[in-house]
C-alpha cells in the first residue's frame, strides 16, 4: 500500500504511527515534494470513488485565492478541479491510502487506517 502524506500534518503522523504499530508494509509518498500528476490524481479518485472537490481542502489560502468555493461541481468541471489539485497539491486532503485490493481511502481516523489494513 502507499500513503500520501504531508509530514507536518498530525493526521498523517497518526496514520503512520498506527501503520507501524500494526507492522504494515507500505510506501510513503510526500505528495508536496513528489507531486502527483493529473493522471495519478484521477486514478486515485477512481479508487476512492470520489470526485476531486470531495478531496479538496477548500479552507486553504490557495483555495480561496483560486475561488474554488465558487467553482461548479459537476462532470464538466472535473478536469479543471484535477488540474488545480495537481498544480496546488497542498489542496489535496490527507492522508490518502491506496489499499492492496485496488481501493483507496482518505485515512483521517484510526478507523479508516484500520479499514485500509483490512483490505
Amino acid at each position: 500500500m502507499e500513503i500520501w502524506i504531508n509530514p507536518a500534518c498530525s493526521k498523517c503522523r497518526s496514520a503512520l504511527t498506527l501503520l507501524d504499530a500494526e507492522g504494515a508494509d507500505y510506501t510513503v509518498r510526500r505528495y508536496l515534494e513528489d507531486v502527483p500528476s493529473e493522471d495519478e490524481i484521477a486514478a486515485v479518485l477512481d479508487r476512492l470513488g470520489l470526485e476531486p472537490w470531495d478531496i479538496t481542502r477548500t479552507q486553504e489560502a490557495e483555495a480561496k485565492e483560486l475561488g474554488l468555493k465558487d467553482w461548479a461541481r459537476d462532470a464538466s468541471t472535473r478536469e479543471r478541479w484535477i488540474t488545480a489539485l495537481a498544480a496546488h497539491p497542498r489542496l489535496i486532503q490527507r492522508p490518502i491510502i491506496t489499499a492492496e485490493d485496488g481501493t483507496a481511502l482518505v485515512a483521517r481516523t484510526d478507523e479508516a487506517v484500520r479499514d485500509a489494513l483490512s483490505r
